[in-house]
Formats: C-alpha cells, structure tokens, sequence
C-alpha cells in the first residue's frame, strides 16, 4: 500500500472583520462576555456584495493549495469537499469547484460531518491513495455560517461562536514509508444528535410545509446548541480520540510536536492541551480571530501553523475534532 502526504495547503476568510463589540448592535452581548466563554475577540463574516460563498472560497484555498503542492489543477484525481453550509441544498459544493477551477472530469464527493468533516474527508482522501486509485486528491473544508444565523439576543448563544471561511490540502501518494498519514480514527454517537442540530428545512418539514407555515417563531432554521452537554462531550471525546491515534502509532503523548484542535472554543483546547500537559508552542489556535469555522477550522489552523514555521520536517501533528452528530476523529501525520 502507499501512504499519503500533504504536499500543498492553502486557506481563505472574508476581508470583512466582525469584532464582539460590533455584535452589540443588534443583540445584548459583550467583548468580555463573549471572549470569557469562547475565547473569541472576532469573526470573519462574509460581505453579501463580496461574492464569496461556501464553494467560492472553497475554491480559492483549493487554488493557492494546489500551486504550492507543485501540481497544477489537471494532476488532481479527486476532490473531498466538507460543509454543513453548502451553496445548495443539492448538488454539494464538490461539483462546483470543479467547474470553478476548470478541472478534467474527476469524481467529487460532499463530506457532512460538520466540525470533524475536515477529520472524515482526510480520513477518506487517505484510503483513496493507500489502494492506489488515486494520486492526488483536493481535500476541502469551508463554510458560510453567517448567512444562518439569528442575530438577536435570542441566538446569541450560537452566533457569537461562529464564523466563514475555507482550507484547503492537496493529498499526494507517496513511497516514503513512515511519513505522510499514519493513521485516521473516525467515531460517531448518534443518540446525542440534537444536543447540536439545525432541524430545518429537512424532508420532516419540506418545502410544502415551511411555504404554508411562513412562521417568524420557528427557530428550526437556525442553530441549536446545548452548549455545556457539548462542552462535556467534547473534552472526553477529543481526549479520546487522541490517545487512540497515539497508541494506533505506539507513540506517547511527549511525541507531539503540534496539535491541531478543531477550533470549538478555546477553553475546550486550552482543557485538552493542561490534561496532555503540552507546553503553548504544541498547540495551535486561532479561534480568537476566526471564531468556529467548522469544518474549515482545522485546515485553516494546520495551514496558519505550516506558514508561520511552526510545522517542521518529521515533525508528529496531530488533528483533532468533535461536532454535531455527535461526530470526532483524529489524523495522525509524521510531516
């Protein structure tokens, strides 16, 4: 079998900036309330007149990944596009990055795992290679949460959180034994599911329905989160996760050179890395300035820490996420 390597990243948010003191105008809220809870001083949230959408931006991550992968976009066999918020209900935004990029007619495939959608699409890009059906494979994660959602002190709960923006990972097959995609671990817990859901519009209540009801009370069409049943799950989960990809490796956790956590909230990160006793230049964030991107957060990290030279050559990185479903994995990667 063949392992798979990273050979390019790339990433894009909005030019548009939203501070926690700009959330102030349309719901009760403050920096302090919002960055003691979260982590979180600003946001990116897209600009109507911008043009940018979930495929848009999807699309210009993929662009800058690929050119620094040393590929151009006909070497690409396949693409994984991962999102909760994609432009359509149906087709996915894999089929739309395609025509974006001017690609051959290569397969795409829509991940829908939310915040471990990044973790999943790595996950299956990786089998992809290791059989040898593909070479290089565009793994994409990238959102659009500001279109959904509730900005009122009603919603304030999810809205802070949340924010746009895109990452994208050329995965290459490679021969070098030892390097590249160790191992991938993917969990699910489906009984907790609307403890984190957006119910509507769903086949529950389609399209019929929702035309006829035209209810302004029904807050099925916007985010819902139990935020410390979450908080709870997440820290175990993310632990679990971990340690999984670690013992799958026979490493220990003193072998980390960077953690990759999705970026749900700070104090959860800031949780995972005390209990794993890792010192600050282990750990990546940047929640603080983009807020959840779900399941762009974990690329948009991995390709911040790359560009600032916090990922060095044989280095051992490790991913992380835990989201709605409830969904987690990890990725173990020898750089």
């Amino acid at each position: 079998m063949y392992n798979s390597k990273i050979t390019g990243l790339g990433y894009y948010v909005p030019d548009n900036i939203v501070t926690n003191n700009d959330l102030k105008e349309f719901m009760e809220t403050s920096d302090e309330w919002i960055q003691e809870r979260t982590g979180i001083k600003e946001r990116r949230w897209i600009d109507p007149k911008s043009g940018d959408t979930t495929a848009v931006m999807g699309a210009k991550a993929a662009r800058i990944a690929i050119e620094r992968s040393g590929l151009t976009k006909d070497d690409i066999d396949f693409i994984v596009f991962a999102t909760l918020s994609p432009d359509m209900y149906f087709p996915g935004g894999g089929v739309q990055v395609q025509d974006m990029l001017d690609m051959p007619t290569i397969g795409a495939l829509d991940v829908r795992n939310q915040c471990s959608g990044f973790i999943y699409a790595m996950s299956v890009a990786d089998q992809f290679i290791k059989t040898g059906m593909y070479k290089n494979i565009l793994v994409i994660g990238a959102e659009n949460h500001s279109g959904g959602l509730e900005r009122s002190t009603r919603g304030r709960g999810v809205t802070v959180i949340f924010g746009d923006g895109a990452g994208a990972a050329v995965l290459s097959r490679s021969e070098e034994k030892g390097k590249g995609i160790l191992s991938t671990h993917l969990h699910s817990e489906g009984k907790h599911a609307k403890e984190l859901v957006l119910e509507g519009p769903s086949t529950q209540r389609w399209v019929p329905e929702i035309l006829e009801a035209n209810n302004p009370d029904d807050v099925s069409y916007f985010p819902y989160m139990n935020g410390q049943f979450v908080f709870k799950h997440a820290v175990t989960r993310f632990s679990e996760a971990i340690v999984e990809g670690l013992e799958a490796n026979n490493l220990e956790k003193e072998d980390i050179d960077m953690l990759i956590p999705h970026q749900a909230n700070l104090r959860i990160a800031q949780f995972i890395q005390k209990k794993f006793r890792l010192s600050d230049d282990k750990v990546y964030n940047n929640i603080m300035n983009y807020g959840n991107t779900t399941a762009a957060s974990v690329i948009i990290a991995l390709t911040e820490a790359w560009e600032k030279g916090k990922i060095k050559d044989n280095d051992l990185v490790v991913l992380a996420a835990f989201g709605s479903g409830f969904t987690w994995g990890s990725v173990v990667i020898r750089w």
